[in-house]
């Protein structure tokens, strides 16, 4: 019986690239704008512990599925994941070196993830996919729009590229584990709604508490340009509001959205010959 739904063409592969970011991150490395800066590392901060939650999440249920390619995606799921947790770790490390207090930032971030490694599998599982929704429209949104980070140093820029598209890559993953094993759609959505407030509350308070240590937690010239960045002008929240909501509508699945054709343009600016294979464990 296959579970799958991933698509033709499309390959859950684990792959590493040679990123060096330290000297990038003592720096307002996108646009030199404290804010867009501030908010893509307020995401990393969460990625780490995030993605060994989603991990542990799909890895408690691979024995119940009888799937051979849903069996060798989730292994792909679990590499993927594993070196975006490695590569954010190393990221955030290198905040350190701007002066940020990160083990304060990631303590406030653990005491959450340490609360959800306490539910049932049920609800853990429903929030690795609403979560992972949440990393897949601003995957697509990121590829799709090159422009949203023109101003960032190319290595910047090619480390969000390639987080982006193995997102993408891997997002209906947990979802047909999901599907398969639980099922439940009024838990999904309910979770669904949790797992937003919990995204959008850590991400503005990691950038609340960057833009506190650069001294601009107060500068309104600071808040002007980023809520313009992201609810006006490009707008990039309020662009993937649609695809955001789009969770909640009965029958949902995450390749509804087929961008395979996106990931095959994207996946032409990756560098092969720095390109090592990943392997999961």
């Amino acid at each position: 019986m296959t579970i799958s739904s991933t698509p033709e063409g499309v390959s859950v592969t684990p792959r590493h690239l040679d990123f060096d970011v330290s000297a990038d991150l003592k720096t307002d490395w996108h646009s030199n704008d404290a804010f867009r800066t501030a908010f893509f590392n307020a995401l990393s901060l969460q990625f780490p512990e995030g993605e060994q939650q989603f991990i542990d999440a799909v890895r408690h249920y691979r024995d119940r599925i009888g799937d051979p390619k849903l069996q060798a995606e989730i292994r792909g799921f679990i590499g993927q994941e594993g070196l975006h947790g490695r590569e954010h770790r190393a990221y955030n490390e290198a905040l350190k070196a701007r002066g940020y207090d990160i083990d304060a930032i990631d303590a406030r971030f653990h005491r959450h993830v340490a609360w959800v490694g306490r539910l049932p599998a049920s609800r853990r599982l429903a929030g690795t996919c609403g979560a992972e929704h949440y990393t897949a429209v601003l995957a697509n949104a990121l590829l799709s729009h090159p422009e949203w980070m023109a101003g960032a140093t190319p290595a910047m820029q090619a480390l969000w590229r390639w987080h982006a598209i193995e997102e993408t890559e891997h997002k209906a993953v947990a979802f047909d584990v999901y599907r398969h094993c639980i099922g439940d759609e009024r838990l999904r959505r309910i979770v669904f709604l949790y797992v937003t407030y919990n995204f959008f509350k850590f991400t503005f308070l990691n950038t609340c508490s960057l833009l506190k240590a650069d001294g601009k937690l107060w500068s309104l010239k600071t808040w002007l340009g980023g809520l313009n960045f992201l609810w006006g002008r490009p707008g990039i929240i309020r662009r993937c509001l649609p695809d955001f909501l789009a969770y909640l509508r009965k029958g949902f699945h995450p390749w509804q959205q087929d961008n395979r054709e996106l990931l095959r343009h994207q996946l032409g600016a990756l560098s092969p010959g720095s390109m090592r294979d990943g392997v999961a464990r």
